[in-house]
């Protein structure tokens, strides 16, 4: 999430980045491995110590910081789950400084819970950086494809399931991968990175990379590892996924997505039956492996079905896609008092 906004700042030499995560979390220098070697890696105990002037975050991750670190909210998704939390929040969040809005629903959400004031100074709609990517035009399908050994001439599937223990992936994942890889398709698999951790809370402590790989090996496919989901997303076909922000992310780019519909996911993490619709109105909807490869080749054969409904769905929940660093950008320049470097 906040990749795009360092890509864009990190020549400035006013401004240092720092990267941290709580300890629960894990080693800094394997959370943050896909950064750049510019970014120093610190612990949350460090980073107690030192100075800042702001603090961005993904999560509500409170961190002990020195007092007069301004505190900006990113957020990380626009799936819905764990609702209470990021859309409507049963407590205040009026101690962030700044709070970086993906799209009008979620702002409007936080005020009519009242968890911030209509007339809030933090709250900015900004759009979401890391989404610019798909559809500003600087990632090239087929390239990505070769770049994966894979043929950009074969339709090209993804799998993308959301993690926690009652997603697709414990579900059926393994089975509907093997049955995909019989289908003559280029075949991506993202898993999220919780998934690949074995925390039963996590991933239900199966090692899923162990499992998928040989059968990806079997033929066209390609497990990708923990970085962004971005160049997978632009060079999909047809994505396939349970309920996940990325799903949401990937109607940016007006491609057929096929929902597995888990009901026990819905439950267990909470997402609000307005995220449900959504995502079920813009989406082919399946229930088992059969119905999925059966529903790969209909979207396949009619790619345009569900357009209008795909395009309405991604002007809900994105503001702005294509221009969300560069408001993102400003409004971090002018957190940390500084004039943009020109």
């Amino acid at each position: 999430m906040m990749a795009p906004l360092h890509q864009r700042m990190r020549k400035d030499l006013r401004v240092k980045f720092y990267c941290s995560s709580p300890t629960e979390v894990g080693d800094p220098s394997i959370v943050f491995a896909e950064a750049d070697d510019g970014i120093q890696r610190i612990s949350p105990f460090r980073a107690a110590l030192m100075k800042f002037d702001a603090y961005v975050a993904a999560d509500f991750v409170w961190a002990t910081l020195p007092r007069g670190t301004r505190r900006v909210q990113m957020f990380h998704g626009v799936a819905g789950k764990y609702g209470k939390i990021y859309d409507r929040p049963e407590r205040s969040v009026r101690e962030w400084d700044r709070l970086f809005f993906i799209n009008r629903r979620r702002l409007d959400n936080f005020i009519s819970s009242g968890a911030i004031d209509h007339d809030s100074p933090a709250s900015r709609l900004v759009g979401m950086p890391k989404a610019d990517c798909l559809v500003d035009g600087s990632l090239d399908r087929d390239k990505i494809l070769t770049s994966l050994g894979l043929d950009p001439s074969r339709p090209t599937l993804l799998y993308a399931p959301t993690w926690t223990p009652y997603s697709s992936l414990n579900v059926m994942g393994e089975e509907l991968v093997a049955e995909l890889m019989r289908g003559g398709f280029n075949l991506m698999v993202k898993l999220h990175d919780n998934s690949l951790d074995l925390d039963p809370r996590n991933s239900g402590g199966v090692d899923w990379p162990g499992r998928l790989t040989p059968i990806l090996r079997a033929g066209r496919g390609h497990l990708a590892g923990r970085e962004t989901i971005a160049p997978y997303l632009a060079a999909a076909d047809v994505m396939i996924s349970d309920h996940s922000s990325a799903g949401f992310e990937y109607l940016l780019l007006d491609r057929p997505l096929i929902r597995l519909e888990i009901p026990e996911l819905i439950v267990r993490t909470s997402i609000h039956p307005e995220y449900v619709a959504l995502l079920a109105e813009a989406s082919t909807s399946v229930r088992n492996v059969t119905q999925a490869v059966e529903a790969v080749e209909r979207e396949l054969a009619d790619p345009g079905r569900l357009s209008v409904q795909r395009k309405a769905v991604a002007d809900e929940l994105f503001y702005k896609p294509g221009t969300a660093t560069d408001r993102a950008v400003r409004e971090l320049y002018e957190v940390i008092e500084l004039c943009p470097d020109s």
